[in-house]
């Protein structure tokens, strides 16, 4: 193996570190959880990123889940670049927001109207906002490891970033904003049950990622979503599915189609922007009529449907929009699942291998990971010296045992037969 070097982006952290927090504008990217200094991008075309030393690897984080069409694709570019050329934000509607909302429409039929933000957070703190304007209730379920943003009423046992960094509790979260918190445990229908007949006339939305990505992806238990919608749709309560990560991603329709379940709100991000920054929720119409200017709730946004990041989520849909180009990915997800557990199991590690479509996740542990408690008995140590060895191979996995791992359009069969071997290699190289 060629030795790496990572001396241009040790020095740009150093530089970093003076002026932004940490060095980073996201502490999933400070790799504190896997040891080292963090990466620094210097570009990126395909499934491949080089660093600010030249070196270059197979990318499986995929700018988190965004990038399905991969890296610097030539279809989003031109849209982004036609679209520059007009101006780059107006603060008044253009013609590319109704473009996507109907994009978006067709594909995820149960969204009837829908509002553009700037993140996911924004998007998932608003439609919570909305379910509460619109029953006239306070409280909010929301499941541990499932992560839904920054917003207050999310940071209760989240999942993602707060896991890894060990603060689910963040502070600057007020006891109000907690106590109109309810968590639940994932995958546990039974507990929610409880949960909502004892809080009945009380709680507004329960919100819920359909797969969880945030403690890694781990898939909805049989009759799991099923009991969610029974118990939201018999309490009057407002079911939210975000599907940040879920979205377009898991299937064309997302993971309401996949599992055949209509929530009552969607949340949306991630591939909608196509890379750019952005966040949509939308869903029923007599819900989201409660928003301003029709109705009493008031969200608003100087950059929302901003026309780059609406040209750049159009592009990215229509790329991917055909059965043949879900089959592959799941094919090749698929493989890549299969093998890199054979090559934990041939090696003799203990290593549980979680995959739903195009999204997967290597859990340090014999399993099965089925929700927060599982997920966190994963060895850590164990998984920064497997994400440490596979960088040094050239392969960029999400630096955090509880992230999601994604496999673009971008990835091809070569690209995935040359993981398979790095993590041969390194597999036994862990078990010495």
């Amino acid at each position: 193996m060629k030795e790496h070097r990572y001396d241009r982006s040790r020095e740009l952290h150093e530089q970093a570190i003076q002026s932004i927090v940490g060095g980073v504008n996201s502490p999933a990217r400070a790799f504190k959880s896997v040891g080292g200094d963090p990466l620094f991008v210097e570009s990126a075309k395909g499934c491949r990123v080089i660093d600010a030393d030249g070196n270059e690897y197979i990318d499986y984080i995929c700018s988190w889940g965004p990038l399905i069409a991969g890296h610097a694709n030539p279809r989003v570019l031109d849209a982004i670049n036609s679209t520059a050329a007009n101006g780059t934000s107006f603060g008044i509607s253009t013609e590319t927001e109704i473009r996507l909302a109907e994009k978006i429409r067709d594909m995820m039929p149960s969204i009837e109207r829908i509002r553009m933000v700037n993140s996911g957070t924004e998007a998932a703190m608003s439609a919570v906002r909305l379910a509460r304007g619109f029953t006239g209730k306070a409280k909010v379920v929301k499941f541990a490891g499932c992560y839904h943003g920054h917003g207050d009423s999310f940071l209760i046992k989240a999942g993602s970033a707060a896991l890894t960094h060990g603060v689910p509790d963040s502070a600057g979260v007020t006891p109000g904003a907690a106590g109109d918190t309810i968590v639940a445990p994932y995958n546990d229908i039974d507990a929610v049950r409880e949960i909502v007949e004892a809080g009945k006339g009380e709680i507004a939305a329960l919100i819920v990622e359909p797969v969880a990505g945030n403690m890694g992806t781990v898939a909805p238990a049989d009759g799991f979503l099923e009991g969610l919608r029974e118990l939201t749709t018999k309490y009057g309560i407002v079911l939210i599915f975000d599907e940040v990560i879920t979205g377009f991603r898991v299937s064309r329709g997302g993971a309401q189609e996949r599992f055949g379940i209509t929530p009552d709100l969607t949340v949306l991000g991630k591939i909608v922007g196509g890379g750019l920054p952005v966040g949509a929720y939308g869903g029923r119409e007599d819900i989201m009529d409660t928003l301003a200017p029709l109705g009493p709730v008031f969200q608003a946004g100087t950059l929302s449907g901003n026309p780059l990041a609406m040209a750049a989520g159009l592009a990215t849909l229509a790329e991917i929009d055909s059965p043949e180009t879900y089959a592959q990915l799941d094919r090749r997800a698929a493989k890549l699942s299969e093998e890199l557990y054979n090559a934990a199991d041939d090696a003799g590690m203990a290593v549980t291998v979680n995959r739903v479509a195009s999204m997967f996740t290597v859990f340090m542990t014999e399993g099965p990971v089925v929700d927060f408690a599982s997920a966190s008995a994963s060895d850590t140590d164990l998984f920064s010296r497997y994400f440490r060895t596979m960088l040094d191979h050239r392969i960029l996995m999400a630096p955090s045992q509880f992230e999601a791992q994604f496999v673009s359009t971008a990835h091809d069969d070569s690209d995935i037969d040359t993981t398979v071997k790095v993590a041969r290699d390194v597999f036994k190289s862990l078990k010495k």
